[in-house]
């Protein structure tokens, strides 16, 4: 799974009366140039075979429409595997924010910062083939798989890069897979709703039964290999 960062920018301007704009440095119509701008990194900046992902989640100015602030702030989540990409995302974001504050006559530099970062998650090939073969065992073929590379990232990645040591990380599937199958056949995977979405309800039997006893079954295994 991938490596993540949050990272929160503050663009400053000058505000005025929405009737007087011209006195004003509208970190509005700035935050908009710097979202459509930070758009490119992906498309023109990351090679076609690297990967990278970069959502602006939250955009926050003002408190009315009639008055022009003084400053903007984003909420922006970054996506990697590569720890070289990622050096290269984030001096494209200082980079293009600077610049844009500069173009639009900021009476401040922005404030850039990473407030949250865990690296990639990485599975020891080795010890997942084993907990697949283990898995496979106790639940059958049909019950078990092992995924590609996934975009989300999760903080477990911390364990085995600070510990030094290998480490496996799995999931439990919660979904109703009669709710996968006719969404699959419908070409509407929109319909099948995840964790962070308000409609994500799993079901939950046979799901927390089988996370329990997979739970077990991989350390009973951990503690006698």
């Amino acid at each position: 799974m991938t490596a993540a960062d949050s990272i929160r920018i503050v663009l400053h301007g000058t505000g005025s009366h929405g009737s007087t704009p011209e006195q004003s440095v509208d970190p509005v119509v700035l935050a908009a140039s710097v979202v459509l701008r930070l758009q490119t990194i992906v498309s023109r900046e990351i090679a076609a075979a690297d990967f990278g992902v970069l959502t602006i989640g939250t955009l926050h100015a003002g408190t009315k429409q009639n008055i022009i602030p003084d400053s903007a702030e984003l909420g922006i989540s970054m996506r990697t595997y590569e720890p070289l990409v990622r050096e290269r995302m984030l001096a494209a974001i200082t980079r293009i924010v600077t610049g844009e504050c500069a173009a639009a006559g900021s009476p401040r530099p922005p404030e850039i910062e990473v407030t949250f970062s865990v690296p990639a998650l990485v599975n020891e090939p080795a010890l997942t083939a084993e907990f697949a073969g283990l898995f496979t065992e106790r639940f059958g073929a049909g019950r078990v798989g092992v995924g590609p590379q996934a975009a989300p990232s999760e903080d477990f990645g911390l364990w085995g890069t600070r510990a030094g040591c290998p480490s496996f990380f799995w999931f439990t599937g919660g979904g109703d897979p009669a709710a996968f199958r006719a969404a699959i056949a419908a070409g509407r995977m929109q319909d099948v709703h995840f964790n962070h979405s308000p409609f994500y309800a799993p079901v939950q039997d046979p799901t927390i039964q089988t996370g329990i006893e997979a739970m077990v079954t991989a350390a009973r295994h951990a503690l006698t290999r």
